[in-house]
Order: structure tokens, then C-alpha cells, then sequence
């Protein structure tokens, strides 16, 4: 257990800004479909102390969901005011303050989501996840589950998913948190949220509607057959002037149970234009696979009439696995640096690249930021006016030269925070994952201490290596399709959770990929992008990939998840190309829209 000191408690006050601690239960899992049942604010001052509480239950006028977890039945939400009715008193707690959330991008998404259901929008421009700041933090936890950083840091918790408790534990494990950001000399990561859209809606590619797309609910059942009927599940494109606004028309497909797509491929169920003849890229497509072509009024007119389809809950078969048949967990390399984790500064980027590629041959693991995990610098020439090599010695850090690569010689010392066994990859190593873990998220974080824009995305691809329609690519303006959700949980850290069993049946590969958003930067001014992989959001990491592409690469293929036989596999890529990210799309059979 870490107990906190007097110097913690000094160290913290300067960490804190305007923080409003929010906590929510819910319905469900997505904003979109599912309703806020219990919300709780809790506003603290500059030492981080709580200056107003509030809490209230919610009757949503819908199911609450999964009451064992909750414990938020019906009759006990009965009577409690409506969303709308507290609307303006949480704004009064948010408005101008930073929102801390355990999970932030979670309770962020409902709360946006309530208030536009009344019209408004939610009076926050940025927020800071407490599960992305104890990951940059890194204690020696097994995880980072609210309950077990309380734990840890000896908070008491006394009733799990109780928003007002929750969030009363969360403003002391914060407080925590900051504490030891502070002591290592991170900052914390506070995300910029004024206008989630806009940066999806700007002059890039490619040209997609704006908000999240959500998985349809239904199973593909093929293409309309001549004349119709439409039936749930179906694909549908649109393309050229409509007599309807294009965006009711898209909600009116989604809303009868349709999976409207923004091109055309093999699995188009329909195409609707009112100008076959038109010459546009769909059009052409359409023709090319015998995809139906409809009218919109006819199509409105079969939208009418549209015949129920089977759930996908009920068709989705689990992805192959062995009963009683568990995959050996990969285990640690040994070598000379077996046990320790690296942080190397200074040096060109080829030469912080050989020193990181040699570390991980000797046995050891290297970190492109500074954490509790952190047990020795290598300091190349040029590194010693670095920041965190004065921090070095606060932290009692062992200091290297280049010596350390020729034959990983390290002073013994006892490593205070050891870290949980972490199998560090090399560029091209292949790895079988468990078979009993069925959720996994790939973390890929880069250099903290510059402000770089990079974009994480993935491609669920076929046999073919292509996807098989725009749905299965994943990436800032399209962050959830089945089996594959993207995150941004901090200004340098993205991630994508693969949930193996949801993902679509023709998926054989899901290929991880990193792109830089503006003109003439290179993967040479980011660094290393370190990947951390684990079986969930809030758990420990089990693979760790550190990888560096040349100077001039635009893009960058990190990581490779795929099936053979019965078993997941992961292959640490690394490959980076000077194309941009319209390239990298195109390689992988994806369509711009209309």
C-alpha cells in the first residue's frame, strides 16, 4: 500500500487546476442507445479539496440495464427528477472547469449525450481520465481499476458503482496521482475536448458524415433481391442529390435497422440514386458488382415495408477456441538487462533506435516517457541537457552512457516498484495470445514532453487482405465498428479494444496502423511509439512494443492481430511508409465517399 507523506501532500497542490470529479451509472454501455440513471459532481478547489458536493438519481423513462451491477432497479429510480431537471445545476459544476473521470471519455460521452437530448451542450472544453494518468503514472498495480488504485494508495471504498462514493474515492486516488505525477515530473494528460466533431469534420481524410457510426444491430442477410424486399441488416449506400435532407435519410435507414455504408463493395445490399447513370464512384461500383439500384422514393417505399432481420446477438458465433485449452502467456526475456526498463535520451533518431533495438536483445524493456517503471537512462550525446536527467537523481535512477550497450553491465540495485511481468517485443516477433482472454486493447503512447498529432487507426481485413466494406475501418471519425472501438484518452496516448467474439466473420487480420496529421511532419520528429498490450482498458500490460520508423515515414504499421487455426497471434510490425494516411487506405481497399 503507498501511504501519502507531507512532501506528497505539498507536491499535489500545485497540480491541481479548476477539477470537477464526475461519476455516472448507466443503462448500458452506449450514450447513443442507453440512459444516465445516477449522476455525481464533486467540485474541488486548487489544493484539491472537495468545495461542493452534488448527487442524484435519474429516472430515465427506459429498462436501467444490469441492475446486479448498479443495483438501480426501477422502483428505485421511480420519482427521481428527469435529466432535464438538474440539467442546469450540473452545468453550474462543469461550466469552465476541467471534468475528471476514472474512464473520462465514458461519462464524458452520456453526459454530452443527456445534455443534447434537452437541447444544450456540455459546458466542458477539457477533461482528464484518471485511468490515462495512472497508466502515465505506472504504479506497481496488477491493473488499473478504480478499485484496486484505491487499494494501493489506501483509500477506502466502501460501495462499488455508487456514483457519489465512487467519485468521493476517485477525488483521493487523484489526489494520489498527482502527487506521484509530480514527484516523477509528468504532466497530467488533460485532453481538449471544446469540439470533439470539428477535428473530424476539418479539410481531411476522408470524407465521412460526422459523429461515431454505430454498429448495426442486425446480421447482414446479402443483398435485395430484384424488386426487394428490404430486409433488417441489409447494406445501403447513398449517392448524388436527394429530395430528402441526406442526413434524415441516413437516420431513417439506421433507425428501421439498416447499416448504412459510405461506399460500395461486394456486400452492398443496395445503392440508392435517382441517377444510376451518373458516373459517380458508387455508380460505377454498383455496376461493377450487380449491386441493386433503387429510386428514392422507391426505397422509401420498401423502407415502409421493410422485413424484420435476425439480431446479431443471436447469430454471432464465438471466434474458434478450445475448450479447456489455454495458450501459455508469453513470458519475460532474459539477458543482461532482464529486469530493467530503459529510458534512453539524446542522440540522433537511427542511433536512439539502435540503442533501443540493443537494450531489448540484452533483455531489458525501454520506455520512450518516465514512469514509476523506470529504473535507468541511457543518456547518448546531447541528452544531458534533458529535463528528466536531473530528475534522475531525485529518483535515485541509475545514469548510463553508451557503455551500457556493449554488454548491458548495470550496477545492481534493488527496484523499489517493480513492474508486473512484461514481455517486451522486437520488431517482426510473433506471439500466441491466451485463448481464454477474449478482449484485448492495443495502447500506443509517444513522446509526452511534444505536442504531436498522431492518429491511432485499424483495418479489419478478409482473407483477401482488404476490407470488406468502409465499416471495417476504424479511425478518428468512424472510432466504433463491431469488435473494434477506438480511444483518445490523452493528447499523446490513443487505443483500440478488440473484442475478439463481436467481431464480423469474414475478419481473419486486424492490421494497427499510425498516421500524422499535417503537412511535411514525419515519424522522425515524433520518435518511438510505444504499444502496450492488455486483456482490457483498465489492465495491466502484458506485451510491450517499442518501435521506431526511419525519419521520413508518414505512416506507420505497428502491429498485426490475426488468426491461425484456433489461435489469436500478435506480430510487432513496425514499417513505416512516406505515404500519408490516403495511401495506407487505399492499400487496404477503402473507399473515399462522395
Amino acid at each position: 500500500m503507498r501511504v501519502m507523506t507531507q512532501d506528497d501532500e505539498q507536491q499535489q497542490v500545485a497540480g491541481f487546476g479548476a477539477f470537477t470529479v464526475v461519476d455516472v451509472e448507466t443503462s448500458g454501455l452506449r450514450p447513443h442507445q442507453h440512459r444516465v440513471l445516477s449522476v455525481a459532481a464533486l467540485t474541488l478547489d486548487s489544493a484539491g479539496r472537495v468545495s461542493e458536493e452534488f448527487h442524484t438519481l435519474l429516472d430515465p423513462g427506459c429498462d436501467p440495464g444490469p441492475v446486479h451491477i448498479h443495483g438501480l432497479t426501477a422502483e428505485v429510480l421511480r420519482g427521481s427528477p428527469e435529466f432535464g431537471q438538474v440539467r442546469d445545476r450540473l452545468s453550474g459544476l462543469l461550466d469552465g472547469r476541467v471534468l475528471v473521470a476514472h474512464n473520462a471519455l465514458f461519462d464524458y460521452g452520456f453526459l454530452a449525450r443527456e445534455f443534447a437530448r434537452t437541447g444544450a451542450r456540455l459546458p466542458v472544453d477539457r477533461r482528464l481520465c484518471t485511468l490515462a494518468l495512472a497508466r502515465r503514472v505506472a504504479p506497481p498495480t496488477p491493473d488499473y481499476k478504480l478499485g484496486t488504485l484505491a487499494s494501493y494508495y489506501g483509500v477506502p471504498q466502501r460501495k462499488a458503482h455508487d456514483a457519489l462514493d465512487d467519485s468521493r474515492v476517485l477525488v483521493q486516488v487523484l489526489r494520489a496521482l498527482i502527487a506521484d505525477a509530480a514527484h516523477l515530473g509528468i504532466a497530467a494528460p488533460l485532453l481538449d475536448c471544446a469540439d470533439d466533431t470539428a477535428r473530424a469534420a476539418g479539410p481531411r481524410w476522408p470524407a465521412q458524415r460526422r459523429g461515431p457510426k454505430q454498429p448495426c444491430a442486425f446480421a447482414y442477410p446479402g443483398t435485395m433481391p430484384a424488386g426487394g424486399p428490404l430486409r433488417q441488416g441489409m447494406k445501403v449506400a447513398f449517392t448524388g442529390e436527394t429530395r430528402i435532407d441526406r442526413e434524415e435519410l441516413v437516420a431513417r435507414a439506421e433507425a428501421a435497422g439498416l447499416d448504412v455504408t459510405g461506399t460500395v463493395s461486394r456486400r452492398t445490399s443496395v445503392l440508392v440514386t435517382d441517377d444510376a447513370s451518373s458516373g459517380s464512384g458508387k455508380a460505377r461500383k454498383a455496376a461493377e458488382f450487380a449491386t441493386p439500384i433503387v429510386g428514392e422514393a422507391r426505397f422509401l417505399a420498401l423502407l415502409d415495408a421493410i422485413e424484420p432481420g435476425q439480431p446479431r446477438s443471436a447469430t454471432g458465433q464465438p471466434r474458434p477456441a478450445v475448450e479447456g485449452r489455454t495458450a501459455p502467456r508469453p513470458r519475460p526475456t532474459t539477458g543482461p538487462l532482464s529486469g530493467r526498463r530503459v529510458l534512453v535520451l539524446g542522440g540522433t533518431h537511427d542511433e536512439a533506435a539502435a540503442a533501443r533495438a540493443r537494450i531489448v536483445a540484452l533483455g531489458g524493456s525501454v520506455a520512450v516517457n518516465l514512469s514509476a517503471t523506470v529504473t535507468d537512462l541511457l543518456v547518448l550525446d546531447g541528452g544531458d541537457t534533458d529535463r528528466r536527467v536531473h530528475r534522475a537523481g531525485e529518483l535515485a535512477l541509475t545514469v548510463h552512457g553508451p557503455q551500457l550497450l556493449e554488454s548491458g553491465a548495470a550496477a545492481p540495485r534493488e527496484q523499489p516498484n517493480p513492474e508486473p511481468d512484461v514481455t517486451q517485443l522486437s520488431r517482426g516477433q510473433v506471439v500466441d495470445l491466451p485463448t481464454t482472454d477474449r478482449t484485448w486493447a492495443l495502447r500506443a503512447t509517444w513522446n509526452q514532453l511534444d505536442d504531436q498529432a498522431v492518429d491511432l487507426v485499424a483495418f479489419l481485413v478478409d482473407d483477401t487482405e482488404k476490407v470488406t466494406d468502409s465499416s471495417d475501418f476504424v479511425f478518428y471519425n468512424q472510432p466504433e465498428t463491431p469488435g473494434a472501438r477506438l480511444s483518445e484518452d490523452g493528447p499523446n496516448e490513443q487505443a483500440i479494444t478488440i473484442t475478439l467474439d463481436d467481431l464480423p466473420e469474414h475478419c481473419r487480420r486486424i492490421v494497427f496502423a499510425a498516421a500524422l496529421d499535417g503537412v511535411g511532419r514525419t515519424f522522425g520528429e515524433v520518435g518511438a511509439v510505444e504499444l502496450e498490450i492488455a486483456t482490457g482498458p483498465e489492465s495491466g500490460t502484458l506485451l510491450r512494443a517499442t518501435l521506431d520508423a526511419a525519419t521520413t515515414e508518414r505512416t506507420l504499421l505497428l502491429a498485426e492481430l490475426y488468426l491461425r487455426a484456433d489461435t489469436w497471434r500478435l506480430r510487432a510490425v513496425g514499417q513505416g511508409y512516406e505515404t500519408d494516411l490516403a495511401a495506407l487506405v487505399d492499400r487496404y481497399g477503402v473507399e473515399v465517399a462522395d
